[in-house]
């Protein structure tokens, strides 16, 4: 016997009149629920972390790169035997020399320290201009000028950064173990866990700190370059340009802003690893440098002005496809979760 299954015809779905509306108004409501709830600072802050993990582990081998070329200089570290010259042959030399992972050693503490700096100096930086950015009388926003940029990208960064320092300082050292085994001498740490042990047997908890004084100078110029230099370029793109708000602005934005940070931070860029870098004495104190003004005199002094700019070029070239993958991958994943655009 065949039976026959019978489909039920499917219920009507058309809806007419104050019924249509109300399932509109309903849809617009869980629309605003889903925005609202992903345009939160926890949730900001994720988003941050999660872009800056990209753009950090794709250009680490840059800033490996970097600390190595502006450590090479020191007249004290007796490292002029073994030189590099250029940034290309650099990577080339510690990928012969000691493989090719070598270029990512140091990377775990580089994206805890990200967690902490990028993360927080995004949200702080948005947080103020939010607070900041007057409406006029039509609800129109007046913009956010200048000199307020500057100043609330110079405070964010420096403070993110004052957080940071103790994951900077453990990445600092372990970025140039491979160098000095290579010199000859014995490793001082193996690993990340085995530098922050090392620091705080030798210098406490205050010694996780060292050095971070110049990191934080540096930090508040790199932001006054990046953050408002972005911030402004972009703005202006939108209002004088046909360009939207998409990857051709964003990129724009972001070559300017890597440029702009890298000739205002450099200089304390370069005093950062050395005043990290040096031996210390039984108390925790630097034997080469008081501080970072008097590594900023040696360096002067013995190396003329220009070795400030030392690695100039690969700082540069780090920080900007840094800043156009962190700035694309930011802004993708604020649209991806419903949040305006930065």
């Amino acid at each position: 016997m065949r039976s026959e299954v019978v489909q039920a015809p499917a219920p009507s779905t058309r809806m007419v009149g104050s019924d249509q509306k109300k399932l509109y108004a309903e849809e617009d409501i869980s629309k605003l629920r889903v925005i609202k709830s992903s345009d939160t600072i926890g949730m900001k802050y994720l988003m941050c972390v999660a872009a800056a993990s990209v753009a950090e582990a794709s250009t680490y081998p840059l800033d490996l790169t970097k600390t190595r070329l502006q450590l090479q200089g020191e007249l004290a570290s007796g490292s002029e035997n073994f030189k590099y010259r250029g940034m290309s042959k650099t990577a080339l030399g510690i990928i012969t020399e000691e493989g090719l992972l070598s270029l990512w050693r140091g990377i775990l503490p580089a994206l805890y320290r990200h967690a902490i700096y990028t993360g927080f100096r995004m949200s702080a930086y948005e947080e103020i201009r939010n607070s900041l950015n007057k409406k006029d009388s039509r609800g129109y926003e007046t913009g956010f000028p200048l000199w307020k940029k500057v100043v609330a990208g110079m405070l964010a960064g420096g403070i993110g950064q004052f957080m940071a320092s103790p994951t900077d300082l453990i990445k600092t050292q372990i970025q140039m173990e491979g160098r000095r085994i290579l010199m000859g001498y014995k490793p001082r740490v193996n690993g990340m866990m085995d530098a922050l042990r090392r620091i705080l047997r030798e210098s406490g908890i205050r010694g996780l700190w060292r050095g971070c004084w110049p990191n934080v100078q540096r930090a508040a110029l790199v932001n006054l370059g990046d953050l408002s230099t972005y911030d402004s370029v972009k703005r202006a793109i939108l209002d004088n340009t046909r360009l939207k708000d998409n990857s051709t602005t964003h990129c724009l934005s972001s070559g300017c802003a890597g440029l702009v940070g890298a000739v205002m931070g450099t200089p304390a860029d370069v005093v950062k690893p050395r005043i990290m870098n040096q031996p210390t004495d039984a108390h925790g104190r630097g034997t080469l440098y008081r501080n970072s003004f008097d590594c900023f005199r040696q360096t002067v002094q013995g190396e003329g002005f220009l070795a400030l700019y030392k690695g100039f070029l690969p700082c540069w070239l780090r920080m900007a496809p840094w800043s156009l993958t962190f700035w694309l991958s930011y802004e993708q994943i604020r649209r991806f979760c419903g949040v305006k655009a930065f």
